[in-house]
């Protein structure tokens, strides 16, 4: 009893003491952290109100940076800053790190002047790479080709895994939950697929520290992975909005009497994961963002032309490093192979993602038409996923010349039933896969498409002719790949298969919609 009015004494005394503010930063920091190599680094959090912060990065062995105002540690310091937190405790502060920073291990401190102090440890100097879409990013490693193997040959301690807990908001919050890793067979289980193979590859090529920052939920459209200001400002976006403010108004006398119906709190509604699972990471520096994601827009593919490229200006925007790589997949080849030519709002929606290379800088597609299944829409080989994307990275993000696509159409020229179809991207030239040839068709003005002969006529050309019996007299279009699963077998010697195209602009399945 006494030992309790004395512990119960001890805390009444406390509390009559002022209360001093946490210091606190986002679970984006924390022990194991990337950050990234060559950009200033953003430090953010709470503290006491109007207390003097100081954040610095330092060698393991010099916990004190500052001795009073003075700079402690000379020219081993990587980074340092000071600010003053505002009435509210917050505080922001952005450093610019020295150059050639070696790749070991250092100490993120952040100390303010009412006596609070929170140090992160092992933090490494590399790239950051942000990992999103939907459940094929989601896909993890143990659920993916070769997992048992793949996972007990995981031990790759530079390279640093951040997996965001998925949760839904209709305001934008100011945190996540989630920890850096390193890459372990404990940690990698998990863990996004399509993201270690593409971080690994990367960590193998580039020989440096990789930090991959994985935020993705399975089945969800890309408007929900969108800001407020932009689903609000964009008119592709209206059909969808109207549809969720329908529902508003069906649950409006349960949200009157302070209900939150779980139908309204849907991952698939506009903003919520944007504000949720993209908000709270900004502005942690990053090196660019791997996206797989489209199967949940395929209904409405013709507007994907507008809304995907929008999500990708109105992440670059509000992270406020312009335009960094964003790097994205195609979607696969999936569903029953049909006999003959047809439309198909799968092909709509790989060709909005083309046409987003052309429309944005600083973009790359990995083109997996020929690793798809028929049976499952989420394919098991993430590994090929990760090697394609990593590919792009080394071109678009590093600039390396290298083969980074599949071949992609430029021109043809018709003469009556026969044309010659003429690719860039070819490298080393044209190959086929297989026997034949096949997925090429051609129509003769707006007629049926059918199937057409296909030939390889040099490194960079194709020959196509319209069988004999199939009314196409004079080739005026031509698709290539243009199916949910298409026989697609036209290759670079590199070993990337082309991507998919038609010459024609007719209406498609999902315009509109």
């Amino acid at each position: 009893m006494q030992r309790f009015r004395l512990f119960a004494f001890g805390m009444a005394c406390l509390a009559a003491l002022p209360a001093s503010a946490e210091l606190k930063l986002p679970a984006i920091f924390s022990d194991n952290m990337v950050l990234q190599r060559d950009a200033n680094i953003n430090v953010w959090g709470t503290a006491e109100p109007g207390s003097e912060v100081t954040v610095s990065v330092i060698p393991p062995s010099k916990p004190l940076p500052f001795e009073g105002n003075e700079r402690g540690a000379g020219d081993q310091w990587v980074a340092s800053g000071k600010v003053t937190a505002d009435s509210e405790g917050r505080f922001s502060v952005e450093m610019l790190p020295k150059e050639d920073i070696p790749a070991t291990s250092w100490v993120l401190d952040v100390r303010d002047s009412a006596g609070n102090h929170v140090k992160f440890e092992n933090v490494l100097f590399g790239d950051v790479w942000v990992c999103s879409g939907q459940s094929n990013m989601q896909w993890s490693v143990g659920q993916a080709k070769d997992a048992k193997q793949e996972i007990s040959d995981a031990k790759y301690p530079k390279l640093r895994l951040f997996h965001v807990k998925r949760t839904t908001s209709g305001e934008p919050l100011d945190d996540v939950t989630g920890t850096w890793e390193e890459c372990s067979p404990e940690s990698v289980r998990g863990f996004s697929a399509v993201g270690y193979y593409f971080g690994r590859q990367l960590h193998q090529d580039l020989d440096r520290p990789i930090g991959l920052i994985h935020t993705s939920w399975g089945g969800t459209p890309s408007e929900a992975w969108t800001s407020p200001k932009t689903v609000a400002s964009e008119p592709e976006f209206n059909s969808v909005v109207k549809y969720w403010d329908q529902l508003v108004a069906k649950y409006e006398e349960q949200l009157a009497a302070g209900g939150s119906p779980k139908a309204l709190r849907n991952q698939s509604r506009p903003s919520y994961l944007y504000n949720a699972m993209v908000h709270p990471l900004i502005p942690f520096s990053i090196k660019g963002v791997i996206w797989y994601q489209g199967e949940a827009n395929a209904r409405r593919a013709y507007n994907y032309r507008t809304i995907f490229p929008a999500m990708i200006s109105d992440w670059r925007e509000n992270w406020g490093q312009g335009d960094f790589p964003f790097l994205f997949v195609q979607l696969a080849n999936f569903m029953q192979r049909k006999d003959a030519p047809s439309e198909s709002a799968w092909a709509e929606l790989r060709e909005a993602q083309t046409m987003t290379l052309e429309e944005l800088p600083n973009t790359g597609m990995a083109t997996i038409i020929d690793i798809g299944e028929a049976r499952d829409i989420h394919p098991k080989n993430k590994q090929d996923v990760g090697k394609r994307l990593a590919l792009a990275a080394r071109k678009i993000a590093y600039g390396e010349d290298i083969v980074h696509s599949g071949p992609t159409f430029e021109s043809f020229e018709a003469d009556g039933a026969t044309a010659k179809i003429k690719f860039e991207n070819t490298g080393s030239g044209l190959m086929k896969h297989g026997d034949k040839l096949s997925g090429f068709a051609v129509a003769q003005g707006d007629g049926q498409f059918v199937f057409a002969d296909a030939t390889i006529f040099d490194s960079n050309t194709v020959r196509v002719e319209a069988p004999e019996g199939s009314g196409v007299e004079s080739i005026d279009a031509i698709r290539y790949a243009w199916a949910d699963n298409p026989a697609a077998t036209l290759y670079n010697r590199e070993g990337l298969p082309a991507v998919p195209f038609r010459t024609d602009d007719r209406k498609g399945v999902t315009e509109g919609k």
